[in-house]
């Protein structure tokens, strides 16, 4: 690499696979922002840094991390250096995206109707009626248009020969989409003359594509459907997400208290009366939706929701009960739904996992703790799990003893070393881990993909954690068009 300032120290690594820097070279998707970046004076790019939290500040993009009873506002770290994927690599793991929803939709719509996949074996009966999110109360609910996924996240990482592969499928009410709309909007803001060098698919579709999933999915055959985004409150750790996507679909964000139903029809209080609602987005788990039917002191669901979903008056996206599609115990058996629904070889790897319910892998897993992670199955944002490499000899024996009480509630991996993609840290570039969470959208006329997603970042060097919560940011995905 030419010796200018910004390039001058980055690290050349064996251990990852650098999405920029093969060790020798450039990546050819990486030249053109390289020409541009490699003159580039370091306080300049700290002025552009600076802009842009200036800019995420004013705008409130922001999200909470909870310490015991408090929550804590914060700013999502935005890194100004995009992460580039090229056509080819965006076409492959769109194909791989569109194939794991249709067969993990049609796992749904199995196990809560016929269950052919259990009756033939291929899935484990126990392991479906011991996970937390199978609702019963869904067995035999005819969804609409049999679609339970409409709205998906689906997390990508690479290994460290550039093999992309699925670490998890995120099914319930998957968040980050607000940030990869916002990510964009500041790279404009701070590179105008940036993106339209380099022949970057646009994102600001996504909203547009949204609305048009939702309104097709009103039960009421009318133009102008009564669309909802139904939020937790401002408390929610993802709250500005929920209040940016109801501003860009121009719906009513609305919590719980704001709705009735009579009839078994979902109303919205306004002044000038009640309104009908054909649609919910919800961002509501499961078992807060409906006090009559999952937990009775829930005050941020609708009394009799399920009862107005089940006479089929109210579609609800996400349906309820994707939880036990992404329940990570589940997630083993996903390569095996793709097979046995469409007869097909899956086009994206999983992780190999091991089942911490079976005796000889727990042993092994066990054995060689300080090689793998270990995750609770229904924990998220980087919470409940431990890395073997970076923990001390009594963390790993607590957490052995965990395990132990209740073996099905964990799952191991393999360290996977994550692919680097370069940020500006510190006035230089260097490499941080990343993975992307790109967005899907299933609707009556099929699935799309809008061509990027949310890359994340461990900010902190030599860390694995790319998770908000857990320290971590983000930075913009440049999808290529050619």
């Amino acid at each position: 690499m030419d010796s200018f300032t910004l390039f001058n120290n980055y690290p050349a690594s064996t251990e990852f696979y650098d999405e920029m820097y093969n060790g020798k070279e450039i990546r050819p998707p990486y030249q053109k922002l390289y020409e541009y970046l490699k003159n580039y004076p370091a306080e300049e790019l700290t002025k552009k840094e600076e802009m842009a939290r200036r800019l995420f500040m004013s705008q409130g993009v922001t999200f909470t991390v909870y310490s015991g009873d408090e929550g804590i506002e914060k700013i999502f770290p935005f890194d100004v250096v995009p992460r580039i994927i090229t056509a080819a690599e965006w076409a492959y793991i769109e194909s791989g995206i569109k194939q794991r929803l249709k067969a993990l939709n049609l796992f749904l719509n199995d196990i809560y109707s016929n269950q052919f996949i259990l009756k033939d074996k291929i899935i484990p009966t126990d392991l479906i009626y011991s996970c937390e999110h199978y609702l019963r109360e869904m067995q035999n609910l005819k969804v609409p248009h049999d679609i339970f996924v409409h709205i998906s996240g689906i997390d990508i990482i690479r290994d460290h020969d550039g093999t992309f592969y699925v670490l998890e499928d995120n099914l319930r009410t998957p968040s980050g989409v607000s940030y990869m709309l916002e990510n964009r909007e500041i790279t404009k803001r701070i590179f105008p003359d940036l993106l339209p060098h380099n022949a970057v698919h646009t994102v600001t579709q996504y909203p547009q594509l949204l609305y048009k999933n939702l309104a097709a999915l009103s039960p009421r055959q009318n133009s102008n459907p009564n669309i909802v985004m139904l939020t937790p409150g401002i408390y929610n750790s993802a709250y500005f997400e929920h209040s940016t996507l109801a501003r860009l679909m121009g719906i009513e964000l609305v919590e719980g208290r704001d709705l009735v139903v009579d009839n078994h029809r979902v109303f919205m209080k306004t002044t000038e009366g009640l309104q009908r609602v054909d649609v919910i987005y919800r961002r509501v788990d499961d078992e807060y939706l409906d006090p009559l039917v999952f937990k009775a002191e829930s005050m941020l669901g609708v009394a009799g929701l399920m009862s107005a979903y089940r006479k089929g008056h109210v579609a609800i996206v996400n349906a309820p009960g994707n939880g036990v599609a992404d329940d990570k115990a589940v997630y083993i058996y996903v390569p095996d739904m793709i097979k046995y629904y469409l007869n097909e070889e899956p086009i994206l790897k999983n992780v190999p996992t091991y089942k911490m319910d079976d005796v000889a892998e727990r042993e092994h897993v066990f054995a060689n703790m300080d090689k793998m992670v270990l995750k609770k199955t229904n924990a998220s944002g980087g919470y409940g799990m431990i890395i073997g490499n970076s923990a001390t000899e009594q963390e790993m024996e607590d957490y052995k003893r965990e395990v132990l009480l209740d073996p099905r509630s964990f799952i191991a991996q393999p360290i996977i070393s994550l692919s680097a993609a370069p940020c500006y840290i510190n006035g230089s570039l260097q490499p941080r881990r990343i993975d992307l969470r790109p967005f899907a959208l299933f609707g009556p006329s099929g699935i799309e993909i809008v061509p990027g997603g949310l890359t994340r970042v461990a900010l902190k060097e030599g860390s694995l954690v790319v998770n908000s919560s857990q320290g971590g940011g983000s930075k913009d995905t440049w999808v290529l068009t050619v």
